[in-house]
């Protein structure tokens, strides 16, 4: 039996992005023994997924975390025998310990650190490429080729009754129309102004009799109080109050959701919502969404240059250009 491990990357939305490469693989290889290494705070990206045997959870910061630790996560994944892995995340450290753990066939991008311990260094491409290719770049180095490149997120029926049970709470009834909004960004520039964000949510809970619920992590909390306080209407929020996987069906339960370039973005696209996605200093030709449901992205930025990692930008310009009448009218042909 062959046995594939997927050396995962650390961020929600780019494992989101790997998911095309596991199908593609459980496609290619349909009797082979998957697994998949990645973090914690991403491992709900990949539950139910069914084309995976195994998730293998390496937690760095914790028990695997040294050289005792790794030593550990070595002595495991040497336990599986696996015969091949890919490794979609660029680390010197995790070229290392696949090397270790015994697999024959060990298929990455092409770094001058870590090229020794690779029998396959793909070289990485010379332009951008969307997220999903570039992993799919490497199936193909695998050998495995993609029927599509649309990214899978799976929820549960228990995940939607949860979901349910927390917004009746909140008197929004599965008869209600739901406008989801979610403000947040992994960093500042991305995220689009919490005032325009009140008065978009003002303007779409009167136009279409509409309950407005705001979703986010905890750290989001104060940012999503920021957007009530700014509302006449009064919002739900829910950050830090779901799961990641009661989050997406809050999404699946929504007539659209409007979100900056995230996560959770992709994560509503992923399970056919209707969804805008707000661009600003990232490239949606890099982390732009993919999947067969209705979305549309709205990226305004004409002066700056784009992917911009400014993290000190204090203008917000890109982000700045998308007014609120824009992302209405682009609302009035999804909803």
């Amino acid at each position: 039996m062959k046995k594939i491990l997927i050396v995962n990357v650390n961020w929600v939305g780019d494992v989101l992005f790997s998911t095309p490469l596991i199908r593609a693989a459980r496609e290619q290889y349909p009797d082979a023994f998957i697994a998949c290494l990645v973090v914690p705070r991403c491992k709900e990206v990949l539950e139910l997924n069914p084309n995976l045997d195994e998730i293998i959870i390496n937690h760095e910061e914790s028990i695997h975390k040294g050289l005792i630790g790794r030593l550990k996560l070595i002595a495991y994944l040497r336990s599986k025998k696996f015969d091949t892995a890919i490794l979609l995340h660029r680390s010197l450290m995790r070229a290392l310990v696949v090397y270790l753990a015994g697999i024959r066939q060990r298929i990455g991008y092409y770094t001058r650190k870590r090229a020794f311990l690779l029998t396959e260094a793909v070289p990485p491409p010379t332009e951008d490429v969307h997220r999903v290719d570039y992993y799919l770049n490497l199936a193909k180095a695998a050998g495995i080729t993609a029927s599509d490149r649309n990214y899978e997120f799976f929820i549960s029926d228990e995940d939607k009754r949860s979901a349910r049970v927390l917004l009746e709470k909140e008197d929004v009834l599965e008869r209600d129309t739901q406008i989801v909004i979610n403000p947040g960004g992994n960093w500042g520039p991305k995220r689009w102004p919490k005032e325009n964000f009140s008065a978009l949510a003002d303007k779409l809970a009167a136009i279409y009799k509409a309950k407005i619920i705001i979703t986010g992590a905890k750290k989001d909390i104060p940012l999503a109080e920021a957007i009530a306080k700014g509302m006449k209407t009064k919002p739900v929020i829910t950050c830090g109050r779901t799961s990641l996987k009661e989050l997406a069906s809050i999404f699946s339960a929504a007539s659209l959701v409007i979100a900056n370039d995230s996560g959770p973005m992709h994560i509503a696209v992923s399970l056919g919502v209707n969804t805008i996605a707000l661009f600003g200093p990232t490239s949606p030709l890099i982390t732009g969404p993919i999947g067969r449901g209705r979305y549309e992205v709205l990226h305004k930025s004409k002066e700056c240059l784009v992917p911009c990692y400014n993290m000190s930008c204090v203008s917000y310009r890109c982000m700045n250009e998308i007014k609120v009448e824009d992302v209405l009218a682009v609302a009035k042909g999804l909803i």
